[in-house]
This record gives C-alpha cells, structure tokens and sequence, in this order.
C-alpha cells in the first residue's frame, strides 16, 4: 500500500463521521471540503518527503559510483553478479544445499533496490532540473 493509500484510509473514517455529525447537506459540503483540504496538504508534505528521501538516495549512489576506488565503485554490481550466479546455480540444483527462502527475499530487496537506485540516479538531475525550473 502506498503512502498516499494509507493517508485516504485514515482520513476516510473522518469522512463517514461528517455524515453522521452534520444532518445539514451544506454543512457536511463545508465540512467534507475543509477535511479535502487538509488531506491534501498531508499528502503534498508526502510526496515532499518522499522526493527528499529519493534525492537522498541517489546523492548516496552518486558518491558511490565517483569514489575514490573500484571497491567503493563496483560493489553494488559485484553483489548481482554474484547473486545472479546463486540464482542461476540453485536452479541448476548445483549448489550443495538449496537457497532459504531468506536468500530468496534479500535477493528480491537487492535486485529491486538495484534497479530502482540506478534508476533513481540517471533520472534525478532531469526531476531535480525541472524542479528548480519552477521555482
């Protein structure tokens, strides 16, 4: 569930409780546009937050990938390679014992968090671009 989705959830029983708490239809209008609006400000400090926290992300991977040596520089791709190579040999049955199914959630967290952090850092001086463009 996204962030946003659990905000309506949590403003939604509010929603319910004008209905019973305004038996006038244009109270319940006036009520319902003023909770409207106050969800949409906590969803705007959200995607506010979350545009922050993927800038920080991104800055991270940055300075990764221009550090000063080819450790500090290739350890995310090293990790999938050599993720790729357990993957490949457990379906192969050459591994002595078979992957745990906690391997098999850190390789999901690895490869998604790989993927969406290389994404994040090709992609982040275009939004951060556009951004500054209109303010």
């Amino acid at each position: 569930m996204s962030p946003l989705e659990t905000i309506a959830g949590l403003f939604k029983p509010a929603a319910d409780l004008i209905i019973n708490l305004f038996p006038n239809e244009v109270e319940q209008k006036k009520a319902q546009a003023e909770l409207d609006k106050i969800q949409a400000q906590v969803s705007a400090e959200i995607i506010q937050l979350q545009g922050q926290v993927a800038q920080a992300q991104a800055a991270i991977n940055l300075a990764d990938a221009q550090g000063g040596n080819w450790l500090q520089r290739s350890w995310r791709p090293v990790s999938m390679w050599i993720f790729l190579g357990l993957v490949t040999l457990d379906s192969f049955g050459v591994l002595p014992n078979r992957l745990a199914p906690d391997a098999w959630t850190l390789l999901q967290i690895g490869f998604g968090g790989y993927t969406i952090g290389r994404s994040l850092e090709k992609i982040t001086p275009s939004v951060t671009g556009a951004i500054k463009g209109r303010e």
